[in-house]
């Protein structure tokens, strides 16, 4: 029997033979990690995983990791956990971080790309403006614990830089960013202006928090999204975006 034979009504067979054809880059195997497997068994099976990071104790709240992978490389773990899923797919995987000499040729075939990496430079911003040359589109997921996040920023269109230049803090904007917007549209999600107020309340330097809900929702946006994108279907390109949640404490 197929593999994706449960796809069938949802998934045509030729965009299930598009999706699995479709090379996609994961910059980022934190968040990345939940959207890597999330895509794997829709179909994607060409996936490039890069991340320099290991797995530490605090990641396993979140990120699809077990305690047996602690102190052993995020991209590693996770290419091993997928092909023991799908022992056929292409799963290529670099232990490194992204940055300015490596980034053109992990970009090499890729058709979709997911920004995942942390805001420690201004890595990002280039890794989004190299995509954006090669007319490859880019999917910015983000955990807001109860809340997920997407926006996708098209290739020659607005920038994530737009809305700040400034790396440094860059995921406290964009959360202070979809807070705006939905008080601007009268539908305000107070716990998400409360998160913010007290993560800046917060002293030291310390990561974002974040919730297992807000991950595996996330991967299904993008997944969603990447279908979409293949199969030319329309999607909210940045400064829109998708944002779900479950909360309904807008008071």
């Amino acid at each position: 029997m197929n593999r994706y034979n449960r796809n069938r009504i949802y998934v045509g067979e030729e965009e299930q033979e598009k999706v699995r054809e479709t090379k996609i880059l994961l910059g980022g195997a934190g968040i990345g990690s939940i959207i890597a497997e999330c895509a794997l068994r829709f179909g994607f099976e060409d996936i490039v995983i890069v991340d320099g990071d290991k797995v530490e104790l605090t990641n396993l709240n979140r990120q699809n990791y077990e305690n047996r992978d602690i102190g052993k490389y995020k991209a590693e773990c996770l290419a091993k956990r997928l092909k023991r899923i799908n022992p056929k797919a292409n799963i290529q995987f670099h232990n490194a971080y992204i940055d300015k000499d490596n980034v053109r040729e992990l970009l090499d075939g890729v058709k979709i790309a997911i920004n995942a990496l942390d805001f420690k430079s201004e890595i990002p911003f280039v890794f989004d403006e190299l995509c954006s040359e090669r007319k490859i589109p880019v999917l910015h997921p983000y955990n807001f614990g109860w809340g997920a996040f997407l926006t996708i920023v098209k290739p020659g269109s607005y920038q994530l830089k737009e809305l700040s230049e400034e790396w440094s803090g860059f995921e406290l904007k964009m959360a202070e960013f979809v807070a705006r917007y939905c008080l601007f549209w009268n539908m305000p999600d107070k716990w998400l202006e409360k998160v913010v107020d007290s993560y800046k309340n917060e002293s030291g330097e310390v990561p974002p928090p974040q919730l297992s809900i807000a991950s595996w929702m996330v991967a299904g946006q993008c997944v969603n999204v990447m279908f979409d994108i293949i199969t030319g279907r329309q999607v909210k390109y940045f400064p829109k975006f998708y944002f779900t949640s479950l909360r309904c404490d807008t008071e």
